[in-house]
């Protein structure tokens, strides 16, 4: 069974995490030759000011960006 673990920023919508596991798991199960109800997609949503790219986090990235 193919179990997919998603670390986003969290702000994302029920619909788009949907769509995005819909998506992710028919594509693995087109490759892996397995039908979609044996895939485990999980969110795991991740706080901007804990999510770090390089010394700074996603939150001062995003204030910087305007």
């Amino acid at each position: 069974m193919p179990f997919v673990n998603i670390r986003i920023v969290e702000g994302h919508s029920p619909a788009r995490k949907d769509e995005m596991a819909r998506r992710i798991a028919a594509t693995i199960s087109e490759v892996a030759e397995v039908p979609q109800e044996a895939i485990w997609v999980v969110f795991e949503d991740v706080k901007a000011d804990e999510w770090y790219v390089g010394a700074d986090s996603v939150a001062v990235l995003r204030a910087r960006a305007g």
